[in-house]
């Protein structure tokens, strides 16, 4: 059978690839065309294809490291994009996307030390994964109350809110499940295995 750990092409990652392009059309179309209604559909586009690569890379036996560290950088990625672009175009909340900003922040800077001590990557939880899902419902809800669109606003805002704290809680977790990998390197280490 043969082994697509090490790949690069493969369906799943050239999948990802586009999402990833997905987020640069982004860019051009909130500040190049100053369309926000389109801004939104890219981003609720981008989101709602989070669970074809991995599905893709499971379902045809393609699962590659490759994948396994693009996928949420993809996803960090468009999050980051939309919040960011959303603060500069004053579209999402202060009170949404600094808190969500900062804990995108941490989140890296324990992947990096995870990776720089050699720890390894944390294992995705479901909980991080339904965090990221509502809060990409609620990115484009705000782009839309923006663009007009009745009622989004205070949709936006609730499953904003459900979202970030969510978001957090689950932060926690991964600093735990990091804390937790430190300790059984460190243990390993004295033990001599």
């Amino acid at each position: 059978m043969t082994t697509y750990e090490d790949r690069i092409l493969t369906v799943p990652n050239l999948v990802t690839f586009i999402r990833l392009i997905g987020v640069g059309v982004f860019w051009w179309v909130l500040l190049a065309q100053e369309d926000v209604a389109a801004a939104a559909w890219l981003i609720a586009i981008v989101a709602s294809t989070d669970w074809i690569d991995g599905y893709l890379a499971r379902r045809l036996g393609q699962v590659s490291k490759l994948g396994k560290a693009l996928d949420p950088v993809a996803d960090r990625l468009m999050i980051a994009s939309a919040v960011i672009g959303g603060l500069i175009e004053g579209i999402v909340p202060a009170a949404i996307g600094i808190p969500l900003l900062a804990r995108e922040a941490i989140m890296t800077a324990i992947a990096a030390w995870l990776v720089a001590r050699g720890l390894g990557t944390l294992e995705v939880r479901y909980r991080g994964k339904l965090a990221t899902f509502i809060l990409y419902g609620s990115i484009p809800a705000f782009y839309l109350a923006a663009a007009g669109v009745e009622l989004m606003g205070p949709l936006a805002w609730v499953i904003g809110v459900a979202g970030l704290v969510l978001y957090w809680w689950v932060l926690f977790e991964y600093v735990g499940d990091a804390r937790r990998r430190q300790l059984e390197s460190q243990r390993h280490e004295r033990n001599g295995t």
